[in-house]
């Protein structure tokens, strides 16, 4: 499983399962049948539901590189197929990137469905917030429409700022992450 640590704003607008899951759709049945993982270097993230030009945006954000992702635009049916959205926002973003071959089949060979809680760090949750502002403040400065982006440029954008982790200075999280996948691929 991934985790995913949403706020309560987001966490209440999921059509989660009793067990904090999603529903099987025919998108997202293939990631189900993928064995189980005892340690998913994937895993942890933290997910907040955003509001901007009146339309509902939700960005996550890896744990520990803190690599971010925008779903933008978000309605109903696209919540149901949230483990959908987040593949291809994850896959898409690190193409943004010129991720090489490896880069991506590593990610690949990580996806599982997502496991969402409440659970949140308060210093992820920062990294969230100033990642909202910076993003409310790209789609005002080069006047964007949230409803006509797909998010991937968005996501590359914002994984070129610098983030603040306590305990760990600044981290590039792009950098961080081509780090994570470059490690697992060379374990494989």
């Amino acid at each position: 499983m991934i985790q995913l640590q949403a706020t309560h704003k987001l966490y209440e607008r999921l059509p989660l399962t009793s067990d904090g899951q999603f529903n099987v759709t025919p998108r997202t049945e293939w990631i189900y049948k993928q064995p189980l993982l005892d340690i998913n270097p994937l895993s942890h993230w933290h997910g907040n539901l955003v509001t901007l030009q009146r339309r509902n945006c939700v960005l996550l954000v890896h744990d520990e590189t803190r690599f971010p992702l925008v779903l933008p635009a978000l309605t109903k049916p696209d919540f149901v197929e949230l483990n959908d959205r987040f593949d291809d926002a994850l896959m898409n973003t690190l193409l943004k990137f010129g991720a090489e071959g490896s880069h991506m089949e590593t990610a690949h060979r990580y996806l599982r469905p997502l496991q969402v809680d409440t659970q949140c760090s308060r210093s992820v949750q920062g990294t969230l917030n100033r990642m909202k502002e910076e993003f409310d403040h790209l789609l005002h400065y080069d006047q964007l429409n949230v409803a006509e982006i797909t998010g991937y440029n968005a996501g590359a954008w914002l994984a070129e700022s610098p983030r603040t982790v306590k305990g760990r200075g600044y981290l590039w999280p792009h950098k961080e992450m081509m780090g994570l996948l470059s490690r697992l691929a060379s374990r494989e």
